[in-house]
């Protein structure tokens, strides 16, 4: 599928002690719900603060919309989340829509007090943010960016601090977000657990040791991966074919790139179409630094 690219990367880098971000390339899709999954500390937050504008000791080219916007008119029309509270803690939920507007120009003050409304948090609009729960503080955030007239949403771990009805809504809410933009909205989330996200998710970049290890739309990652489930007598074979390979007491599964199929022949295999969580978990189980064998 051809798409024009709402944000391209060029040879960006960012070095800390111990940790790389290295991205030779990358392009976010214009028009679609593109979801960053990584486990911890594989890089996804320095990623979403160089593409927001929040740290710029990085080097390499980035170019938002068609490269022809001033930086004034791309703040207006990029709307950003951060993991953690980035208000300050004597704030208010009505503070933070008096900053907003003087912030940005197309911050609608009466959409973001029936967007509180809505998501149950206007009652306490005179607490002050540290006094609200983790849940609380992230829904105000969410509040002030989709009552923005805006054409691109950067939001880091959206769904973390949500309990399982809020993440629901939330698919709600960048749904129809991207449906009002009749092709020309976009959202850029991160999350180290796509099930919850993933009936929302268009196109996903998997995030391994600062590098994106893979990516693509995501019906045709599940053309590129088949879920291969095969007998115990067996596994010692499979082993050597499946990435994300596990065994249990009923036999052993893990995933086969479409290249490798023909490999299977002659095994007892049960094949099916993987979820798109069991295709980032095996993927991300081939570049893990965690201390089990893969």
């Amino acid at each position: 599928m051809e798409t024009q690219a709402v944000i391209a990367m060029q040879n960006v880098t960012k070095r800390f002690k111990g940790f790389e971000l290295n991205i030779p390339e990358l392009q976010i899709p214009e028009g679609f719900a593109t979801a960053l999954i990584g486990e911890n500390g594989a890089g996804k937050s320095t990623l979403m603060n160089i593409l927001a504008g929040v740290r710029l000791d990085y080097k390499g080219e980035i170019t938002y919309f068609d490269g022809s916007l001033t930086d004034e008119e791309i703040r207006e029309r990029i709307g950003y989340t951060a993991a953690n509270n980035y208000y300050l803690p004597h704030w208010t939920i009505k503070n933070v829509a008096e900053l907003n507007e003087l912030l940005f120009d197309n911050f609608d003050k009466g959409k973001y007090e029936t967007l509180c409304k809505e998501l149950g948090i206007w009652e306490s609009k005179g607490k002050s943010v540290s006094k609200l729960s983790d849940g609380m503080k992230m829904k105000t955030m969410l509040a002030s960016v989709f009552a923005r007239e805006t054409n691109l949403l950067l939001l880091d771990e959206p769904a973390s601090p949500l309990d399982p009805l809020m993440r629901d809504e939330l698919c709600s809410m960048i749904r129809d977000y991207i449906d009002e933009g009749s092709g020309e909205n976009t959202v850029f989330f991160s999350t180290h657990n796509v099930s919850d996200m993933e009936n929302v998710t268009d196109y996903v970049m998997i995030m391994e040791q600062g590098q994106i290890v893979e990516q693509g739309f995501v019906e045709d990652l599940k053309e590129k991966y088949t879920l291969v489930k095969g007998e115990k007598e067996d596994a010692d074979k499979l082993k050597e074919i499946l990435i994300g390979f596990q065994k249990n007491s009923y036999g052993c599964e893990g995933l086969c790139e479409a290249g490798n199929l023909d490999k299977l022949a002659g095994l007892d295999v049960v094949m099916e179409t993987p979820t798109l969580s069991q295709i980032c978990v095996a993927v991300m189980k081939q570049y893990t630094k965690l201390g089990r064998k893969k």
